[in-house]
């Protein structure tokens, strides 16, 4: 489905806010809505780890960003968004943005986008 392309990381200040945002322009449709969407996010030294999530059925969250992360998605401009809220220096890491393609088991990737919080 083409390459995915994340954007929106930066540097933030401890409480401060992002939105990251999950291009994938020719993606056709029925694929980008009848699939699961994540977050992920990779800190140097630790794995990485799922942040958010998003399918037709369903949206979940990690335990440490419930409450003020939200995933969502536009199915016109073929986009998935990470809102991130009262940021935290634990939240620094790269996030990136994640497909699966159930009928096949894919899975694709984005390159990654660098959030960096300060205290």
């Amino acid at each position: 489905q083409g390459q995915l392309v994340e954007s929106g990381g930066g540097l933030v200040q401890a409480g401060g806010s992002l939105r990251l945002s999950c291009t994938a322009s020719r993606i056709i449709t029925s694929v980008f809505n009848g699939n699961t969407w994540a977050w992920y996010r990779q800190a140097p030294g630790k794995q990485r780890e799922l942040v958010a999530s998003i399918s037709s059925s369903s949206t979940n969250y990690a335990d440490s960003v419930k409450g003020r992360f939200t995933i969502s998605r536009d199915s016109t401009r073929k986009m998935v968004y990470l809102q991130m809220n009262a940021l935290r220096s634990e939240d620094t890491a790269a996030y990136y943005c994640y497909l699966r393609i159930h009928s096949t088991n894919a899975d694709h990737w984005g390159q990654g986008t660098q959030v960096t919080v300060s205290s």
